[in-house]
């Protein structure tokens, strides 16, 4: 693959535990996370019959490539899984945040979850029995709250609206969508507004993707990225016809992957500033100008069926999406990272409890494309 993007001398940080700080009420608001996070999931249960996430509940595209790590990277990007040069076999799964299966006309924010299998190396705790690096994005640089307390009183009044009045949510949709132009005419964006429905209805697959929140990199700190190439960048801000059905992103996405394939880059900003790239409030965006995206992989999605319903079952129901689902060479920092593992863990074995489907992480190349 391609050299690694051309990289101005930086001074990243190196890692000390000081530099997290756990407050004292972490643990309760962990509880509060995994309570409401399990009603939301608890609700649509019941009315649909089939345990789903308790976020990121709808999948729009399931999809298998490769990570193809890049040559010759500097010491501080050679770090992890980036360590050196390889290929690995990877899911991708494309998604909307809410935990409620909602028509794509009430267009919220996307994410993008990517599993790498057949890594090696010393495990984060309770992933111990695994191979597998897990990475998590959202097509937004920063986390729409500081902490997980101000994001518990957000999740509260998602939970009160989950699976309630579907009509109602298409017309705040289109409301929030004509306030979002609006703030980004005066250069600015709400993640308020695009949570409740201000996500503009564009193809998914022309989406930036962000970790958001920042990870143990080797022996830095760094935020992560997929930025969208191989013909995928065409895609960016091209509209979706959301009246066209309840299911437009996931009927976008296997149209495009039934013909013609697609790639990302995958490039880290590495920390060296605490005061501007601080760790433990998610919703401050590190400024690219103090320190800038640089590729160090590229992710390959050749052409596939992107949605089947054996694809489905293996996937969407049969695994699982953890940023503690890898190496400690990337442990997940910060205070929504910690609260994660709990929540996540406990979304996890509800879906299982319910479909009668075992998560499992998968140790195997995977092969057929069905």
């Amino acid at each position: 693959m391609p050299a690694p993007s051309a990289m101005p001398p930086l001074s990243p940080l190196r890692f000390e535990p000081a530099m997290e700080v756990i407050e004292p009420d972490e643990p309760i608001t962990e509880a509060g996370l995994v309570e409401t996070l399990g009603k939301i999931s608890a609700t649509t249960f019941e009315h649909s019959g089939h345990a789903t996430r308790g976020v990121h509940a709808k999948a729009h595209g399931l999809l298998r490539g490769e990570l193809v790590v890049a040559e010759d990277l500097p010491s501080v990007l050679a770090q992890g899984l980036f360590a050196r040069p390889g290929r690995y076999d990877i899911v991708l799964r494309l998604s909307t945040v809410p935990g409620d299966i909602l028509d794509d006309s009430v267009s919220t924010p996307r994410g993008l979850a990517l599993k790498v299998l057949g890594v090696e190396g010393p495990r984060l705790t309770g992933s111990e029995d695994a191979s597998t690096q897990d990475f998590l994005f959202v097509n937004g640089p920063a986390f729409g709250a500081p902490t997980p307390a101000k994001f518990l009183g957000v999740l509260k009044l998602v939970a009160a609206t989950t699976d309630r009045v579907p009509g109602l949510k298409k017309v705040v949709s289109t409301v929030a969508r004509a306030a979002e132009s609006v703030i980004e005419a005066f250069g600015g964006k709400s993640a308020a507004v695009l949570t409740l429905g201000g996500q503009k209805a564009t193809n998914i697959l022309g989406e930036t993707f962000y970790s958001q929140v920042p990870f143990l990199y080797g022996d830095y700190i760094a935020k992560f990225s997929l930025q969208p190439r191989g013909g995928l960048e065409l895609l960016t801000g091209k509209a979706v016809d959301a009246r066209a059905g309840p299911n437009a992103l996931r009927d976008a996405v296997r149209q495009h992957f039934s013909v013609i394939g697609g790639e990302w880059e995958f490039a880290v900003q590495l920390c060296t500033d605490l005061a501007s790239m601080p760790i433990e409030d998610a919703s401050v965006a590190w400024p690219e100008d103090r320190s800038p995206y640089v590729v160090v992989a590229r992710l390959r999605v050749p052409p596939q069926p992107s949605w089947s319903d054996a694809r489905a079952a293996e996937i969407d129901d049969g695994m699982a999406f953890s940023p503690w689902h890898g190496l400690a060479a990337h442990r997940p920092l910060g205070a929504v990272n910690r609260v994660r593992k709990a929540t996540y863990d406990s979304s996890a074995k509800f879906r299982a409890k319910h479909n009668g489907c075992p998560i499992r992480e998968p140790r195997v190349a995977l092969t057929a494309i069905s």
